[in-house]
């Protein structure tokens, strides 16, 4: 082994003759420090960054890291992580300095150094919140006298005092901690991985410009338009893109974009996010899905506009478990955003803004400056309503962000009051609707006729709806559980599609691809379906029935009947039929609280349930029945006069999909899938090949999971991700169930159908 200088390091790595190279302390404080200040600077907090790139790793000048670093062994390539058992802590040195030399100022940057391993940290101690607190750590001087014992160079230490206020007062403190804390941790994680695998990093940013996209869009749309039949519907189609291209012409803020289904607002709004992006200067387009059961539609869509290469489609469920199980493999799984498109979920967008865990946090820098379509809004969940409105507000007055809130069913997103005029759940007041008349253009594609239940209080059985539905040739029924589609779809005809969540992406994309096939032949085609087909799927039936839910989702449900206004008898058109029933089993929870409010609304209603007047009226009795902010997360990540706050407790809390209930499995549904699950098993979670086991994934409750792994049909393929491990386990026909486990809980079905 050859012997190494005693200038400070801050990481190894071996090159083939497996001789160590060195990357010297000093460099690696400088980069990160001039990388984090340049990734604050779309919110022009440099000084805050820069200070926090200089001192990050300020504990690394102690003897104590240094010997490790070189132990008898060799080098350790993952010394530097300090999250697993018998790492050297070097994060609490930088942090104390901060506070040292800033006084309460430095607690700004305390959060960030002594979080960049192992997350946000909470101030106090909370006994159920793992890791320490800040107010805890900062009590032990030892790290930091080690460190200053050291010959450090004036360059590190020399302290200039940041002069930019923190942004949006205690309001948006957290938020903007949590922003420089993303450009800290990306800045490390790129100057890491420039050393680490110089090859790469090579490979990062090869994107197209937002303006050269435009062109690519421009021409595409051009083409579709002109090979579009002239019918009524593609008139109306063409008309919501000129007003979204119209529109695009102002200001950043907020936007609603209130279409509907039908009426194709996934390419309008992206013809807004990129004129938009060109006006205003803006660094990226981000696309928010609600559901992961859909997300790969409309990430295809705009890779066959846009290329591969120009779209991420990052998921919500292939991000590490948990910060402790995080290592040098699973930090070059997450991704940062750097992408000019980035298609992801509802579930990844939010959480990652109220996030802890570095992973999470790496991308939030690259939210600054950007579009962001929010489609589907009114599936926001409403217990964590006042939390996410004000993310929203916050990033579109501070970081130049514009939101568009897509949806053909606006929820009611105002500033809502209690009967004394006080606020219970402050708003987006000031959100500018991109069509001129919502109204009108309701009337004008309205396309099907609903039948309501002539009882509310009387379900129907399984076997009475198979019955009738056989008199269909074609039909859609989508159902409110994944167990209730097995149940209906074993009753009906041989040949029925069955679509749930239990199938992996890939599988779903081959059957969606057969339906819409031999829909547009005109064969006949029955369908059974969870709720994933409401957002996006642009399946053409005569006949949908829904089992009874929310009054936004029998909308949905509607916008997949006679999608395309052509349904013709006796050579006039005529409109499809939607048939709303009450399913064996009631929902419950969110799902069961959004169908009472629709029958409240319904039950002595005799116009037209999808007049788009309804919908406030349902979304403000809906909302009436929950409390905006259940978990408190506004008053966690609001800070007192000592800057006192608790991360770690907001990020655990704020949970769309409970982290404990449920866990992601990848399955064996093709050849190209166990080659890459052979991948990851022997090389780990590579950033590439999480991207394509997207598309292989199925969620499980947990309950569901435990007797897998016992029979030994489930693995866990490798720290926190598990893999089908028996043959038998899923059923890939294109008339597939999919992963063949027990009953459902309902949950939390209204994310992972």
């Amino acid at each position: 082994m050859t012997h190494l200088q005693a200038k400070p390091l801050a990481h190894i790595r071996f090159n083939q003759s497996e001789q160590p190279i060195e990357h010297w302390l000093e460099d690696h404080l400088r980069k990160v420090a001039k990388l984090s200040a340049k990734h604050a600077s779309t919110f022009k907090s440099e000084d805050w960054a820069e200070l926090a790139g200089r001192w990050h790793d300020l504990g690394k000048y102690s003897l104590d890291f240094q010997s490790y670093i070189k132990t008898v062994t060799g080098y350790d390539p993952e010394a530097h992580i300090e999250t697993t058992p018998s790492r050297v802590d070097h994060s609490t040195a930088g942090a104390s300095y901060a506070i040292e030399q800033l006084g309460l100022s430095g607690r700004v940057i305390a959060y960030l150094i002594a979080g960049h391993h192992a997350g946000l940290p909470n101030w106090h101690k909370i006994d159920d919140i793992k890791g320490g607190a800040l107010h805890d750590r900062l009590a032990n001087k030892t790290h930091l006298q080690k460190a200053l014992s050291q010959d450090i160079p004036d360059s590190v230490l020399h302290v200039e005092i940041p002069q930019t206020p923190p942004i949006a007062d205690e309001e948006g403190f957290a938020l903007w901690v949590r922003m420089l804390f993303s450009c800290l941790v990306d800045a490390d994680f790129l100057d890491t991985e420039s050393f680490m695998d110089e090859k790469k990093s090579q490979q990062r940013g090869n994107y197209h410009s937002l303006k050269d996209l435009q062109l690519i869009f421009n021409t595409k749309m051009q083409q579709l338009i002109k090979k579009a039949p002239k019918t009524t519907v593609n008139k109306i189609r063409q008309d919501i893109l000129s007003q979204c291209r119209d529109k695009a012409k102002n200001d950043t803020g907020i936007f609603s974009l209130t279409v509907p289904t039908g009426g194709g607002k996934t390419l309008a709004s992206m013809a807004f996010a990129l004129d938009h992006a060109i006006e205003h200067g803006k660094n990226r387009i981000i696309y928010v899905i609600p559901y992961t059961s859909i997300i790969e539609q409309t990430a295809n869509v705009f890779k066959d506009f846009f290329g591969e290469k120009n779209v991420i489609e990052h998921h919500s469920n292939v991000d590490p478990d948990s910060v402790e199980k995080e290592d040098s493999h699973s930090r070059l799984a997450t991704e940062n955003w750097d992408a000019p498109i980035i298609v992801t979920t509802t579930v990844q967008y939010f959480e990652s803004l109220h996030a802890a865990r570095t992973s999470r946090c790496r991308k939030l820098h690259n939210i600054a400056n950007s579009i962001v379509i929010l489609d589907e809004t009114q599936l926001l969940p409403p217990t964590l309503l006042a939390p996410i409105l004000r993310v929203i507000r916050l990033l579109s007055k501070h970081y130049n962000v514009t939101h568009i809130l897509s949806t053909a069913t606006q929820p009611a997103l105002k500033t809502q009051y209690d009967p004394f005029d006080r606020v219970i759940c402050k708003g987006l007041d000031d959100a500018t609707e991109i069509i001129n008349n919502p109204n009108s253009l309701y009337q004008q594609l309205e396309r099907v006729s609903l039948e309501l239940p002539s009882d509310f209080q009387t379900t129907t059985d399984w076997q009475t709806l198979a019955k009738e539905l056989k008199q269909y040739d074609s039909v859609l029924v989508i159902v409110n559980r994944r167990s209730d589609a097995r149940e209906l779809h074993a009753l009906m005809p041989k040949g029925t599609y069955h679509l749930s969540a239990l199938m992996c992406a890939q599988h779903r994309s081959h059957v969606i691809d057969k339906i819409k096939k031999e829909l547009k032949q005109g064969l006949p085609v029955k369908v059974i379906s969870t709720q994933l087909v409401e957002a996006g799927v642009d399946m053409d039936f005569p006949v949908v029935y829904r089992a009874m839910a929310g009054l936004d989702s029998i909308a949905q449900a509607a916008g997949r009947c006679n999608r395309e206004g052509k349904l013709k008898k006796a050579g006039k058109y005529i409109k499809g039929k939607v048939i709303v029933f009450n399913p064996p089993k009631p929902s419950i929870g969110l799902l069961g609280k959004a169908a009472q409010s629709a029958i409240s609304l319904l039950s002595n209603y005799s116009g037209n349930p999808l007049e788009p007047k309804l919908f406030t009226d349902f979304f403000e009795h809906f909302y009436s029945k929950t409390d905006p902010d259940e978990k408190g997360i506004n008053k966690l990540l609001t800070p007192n006069e000592k800057l006192e706050c608790q991360f770690r407790t907001a990020a655990q809390k704020f949970q769309m999909i409970e982290e404990q209930d449920t866990k992601t499995i990848f399955v064996l549904y093709d050849k190209q899938s166990a080659d890459y699950l052979d991948q990851l098993e022997r090389n780990g979670p590579k950033r590439w090949l999480m991207r394509k086991l997207q598309r292989y994934t199925v969620t499980l409750y947990c309950y569901q999971l435990k007797p897998l792994l016992n029979t030994g049909d489930i693995k866990e393929v490798w720290e926190g991700f598990y893999s089908q491990n028996s043959s038998t386990l899923y059923d890939t026909k294109i008339i597939g169930l999919g992963l063949l486990t027990v009953a459902e809980s309902p949950s939390i079905e209204s994310f992972i159908c």
